[in-house]
């Protein structure tokens, strides 16, 4: 589970061009997370077991983790750093090395960081595991140690069947997360957390620079009414170039 900030938020880009200014701005559960959180949560609830979420990530994070608990996870185990890499390929073999000490049926991921959009971590931490993954997933069934998951694509749906334990990484249609009551965020703090030092792997990837996107120009009026039409038609195919 990854700790994101809130994308409301105004990015600021730091003097060195190289990374953004997160400050004491809002951090949250990223929200492809937490259609993976609530789907475990669920498929606790139908065929028994626990849900454990692991984070790799500062001190900062143990309220997200909180968080998460509240949402119906059993415990938690928090990788603490406070300067990882911040390097999908870095983190994915920090968090395989860990996965690689606990017994599990299913691995659940969000599809991408809201922050990043890598889509990386997920496969990237399946194929250390040797184990099957199936990316952006719509809805998962699980069944006599075996799993069937869908896959959304254009005009259709990949229906994938894979053995168990396997990896998945969340769409957002998967489920719809549910809300933690007053009670369930008391009790969350008293829920096993792990605390322990992630296995350090260099980083292979170099930020260059970061840069806001470029201002739109300003909208043109063309005119009113169906008059209108072909000078737009003209504008999309000469100018554009987009017909």
């Amino acid at each position: 589970m990854r700790r994101v900030p809130d994308t409301a938020i105004r990015v600021k880009i730091a003097p060195d061009q190289k990374s953004v200014v997160t400050g004491d701005g809002e951090f949250v559960i990223n929200p492809y997370e937490e259609y993976a959180l609530e789907q475990g949560v669920q498929l606790k609830e139908k065929y028994g077991g626990e849900v454990s979420v692991l984070t790799l990530g500062p001190e900062r994070s143990t309220n997200v983790i909180l968080k998460a608990l509240a949402l119906g996870a059993d415990k938690a185990i928090h990788l603490k750093s406070e300067n990882f890499p911040d390097d999908p390929s870095a983190v994915a073999r920090a968090i395989a090395a860990e996965l690689k000490t606990v017994e599990f049926d299913v691995v659940l991921f969000g599809k991408k960081g809201v922050d990043d959009d890598n889509q990386q971590v997920g496969p990237m931490v399946a194929e250390l595991l040797g184990i099957p993954c199936v990316t952006q997933i719509v809805k998962l069934d699980i069944t006599a140690g075996k799993a069937v998951a869908h896959r959304e694509v254009e005009g259709g749906v990949i229906v994938v069947e894979t053995s168990l334990p396997s990896a998945f990484t969340a769409e957002k249609d998967l489920t719809v997360p549910r809300y933690a009551s007053l009670r369930e965020l008391v009790a969350a703090s008293k829920k096993p957390m792990l605390v322990k030092a992630p296995q350090q792997f260099p980083g292979v990837l170099e930020t260059v620079s970061v840069q806001y996107p470029p201002p739109r120009p300003p909208g043109r009026v063309l005119g009113k009414g169906v008059e209108a039409v072909p000078i737009l038609v003209k504008v999309l195919h000469e100018e554009a170039k987009v017909i």
